[in-house]
């Protein structure tokens, strides 16, 4: 029997929640978008959080939770969509979001605790370095950037920079571990692929440095067409223009941003296929040039200034288009997958017109292993768990590998390949496994093969990506 009061007490100052409905509300994230993962974790709940301020926090609950044999699960701003930061074995929910200062910024570069969110991190760099992030999730003013390296992969602004994973994307990460005398390292080069995107399971992330680029101001646009493939052809054009500076590339087919995005519901015709854009205002002008010679229509256009207040577009993109259609429709889910380039549009197609309206399309373009190819966030009109598994089957049968957003696992959801070298700074880092417990499969199976045929987004820890 764990006891808590001895814990509060050794903890000192540090603050902790005890209230049962508070403690629950910070064991959540958005796991409800998927029905399985609802099923599965809708009675996860911790016994008790502990609310870092500062790195020293963060050390004297590692290792007061170690000599307790204590889970630790880490949180930050909880908007992870597939249970990455749910307290499967209960313990300690150890939030990091009091964790906001910015250590410094330099030209091309920023370091700063893990805890700020993303949308206040760029608006300083905006306005003391001239400076922004080369990219950022759809949860960008309510999600924080260590909570983006440890569960993201990629987002608005990938169709210039590429993702998380590609070297030179995140330049540090400060990681404390879980041992009787936590150690604190500081991962540089291929070591980053230890701690990104691995759920907190390996060490608590507290301090990152990224890189930066020059802050443009960006003008939302939506151009729409008859032809779904003609908007998904002008969306591969758009994104190797490589003069033209872009952000967003995001063609969705109708009838979902008619029947969901009610904020733009003025502005969208029936029936129309819409992309979404994000254009540096100085690139305008050789973009409506391009558009020209294609049979699309520009239906929005509004400049950074008169943005200001209003919903931006990239809020209906990445995995904000299904949660925008789950504000209108709750029984619909979704996919992530990946259409491999060269032949991504012809794959595309092959979906598009295999599924139809029981999976619209949602297509993001992103820069992939040099090359353009585009991620599906496909809404699925749910009926069934044996359907759904069927739809990921046949994609991943027809070389469209899934990364299942219903499976709370490292392993399971496709995304991270777990091999001997993240198992052995798992051991070392984590000795007692009591990091987010029940996440990486590998470690609690040690037969555990996996799929040695499967995509995984991210590769071996310090193998080529």
């Amino acid at each position: 029997m764990t006891d808590w009061q001895g814990l509060i007490a050794d903890l000192g100052d540090v603050p902790v929640l005890t209230d049962p409905a508070q403690v629950r509300q910070k064991s959540r994230d958005f796991y409800w978008y998927s029905p399985i993962l609802k099923d599965q974790l809708d009675d996860v709940t911790a016994d008790l959080v502990v609310l870092a301020r500062n790195e020293a926090d963060v050390v004297q609950t590692l290792r007061l939770c170690y000599t307790r044999d204590i889970p630790v699960t880490v949180r930050a701003g909880g908007t992870g969509n597939y249970g990455q930061a749910m307290p499967l074995k209960r313990g300690v929910v150890l939030d990091v979001t009091g964790m906001t200062r910015i250590d410094w910024i330099k030209p091309g570069s920023v370091r700063c605790e893990a805890g700020i969110k993303m949308g206040a991190l760029e608006d300083a760099l905006i306005e003391q370095s001239g400076q922004e992030l080369r990219f950022y999730p759809s949860t960008r003013k309510t999600g924080t950037i260590g909570g983006y390296v440890a569960g993201g992969s990629s987002g608005v602004g990938s169709v210039t920079w590429g993702l998380l994973r590609d070297r030179g994307n995140v330049l540090g990460l400060r990681v404390v571990t879980m041992e009787a005398e936590p150690r604190i390292l500081e991962l540089r080069g291929d070591d980053i692929q230890k701690a990104n995107h691995a759920y907190g399971t390996n060490g608590v992330i507290t301090e990152v440095e990224l890189p930066l680029t020059t802050a443009w101001a960006w003008a939302d646009v939506m151009v729409a067409f008859d032809d779904f493939m003609t908007a998904c052809r002008f969306s591969q054009a758009l994104s190797e223009e490589v003069g033209i500076l872009k952000k967003l590339v995001t063609p969705i087919a109708a009838p979902v941003p008619q029947q969901y995005f009610r904020p733009l519901k003025s502005h969208l015709p029936d029936g129309k296929h819409i992309v979404l854009l994000m254009i540096s205002e100085q690139s305008l002008e050789p973009f409506e040039a391009l558009l020209g010679e294609w049979p699309g229509e520009m239906i929005y256009r509004r400049t950074a200034e008169e943005l200001k207040g209003k919903t931006p577009l990239y809020e209906f993109a990445w995995n904000h288009t299904t949660l925008q259609a789950l504000k209108v429709d709750k029984s619909i889910t979704y996919l992530q997958t990946l259409f491999p380039p060269p032949n991504h549009l012809d794959l595309v197609q092959h979906m598009h017109e295999k599924f139809g309206d029981e999976l619209p399309l949602h297509l993001e373009f992103v820069r992939f292993a040099g090359t353009i190819a585009c991620f599906g966030l496909q809404i699925v009109r749910y009926s069934t768990e044996e359907r759904l598994r069927e739809i990921i089957a046949y994609h991943e049968d027809h070389g469209c590998p899934i990364f299942n957003p219903h499976d709370y696992t490292l392993e399971g959801g496709g995304m991270k390949m777990v091999d001997e070298v993240q198992l052995a700074f798992k051991r070392e880092a984590d000795p007692k496994g009591l990091m987010n417990p029940g996440k990486m499969l590998a470690w609690d199976n040690p037969d555990y093969a996996g799929e040695p045929q499967r995509t995984h987004l991210y590769p071996a820890a310090g193998a080529s990506a």
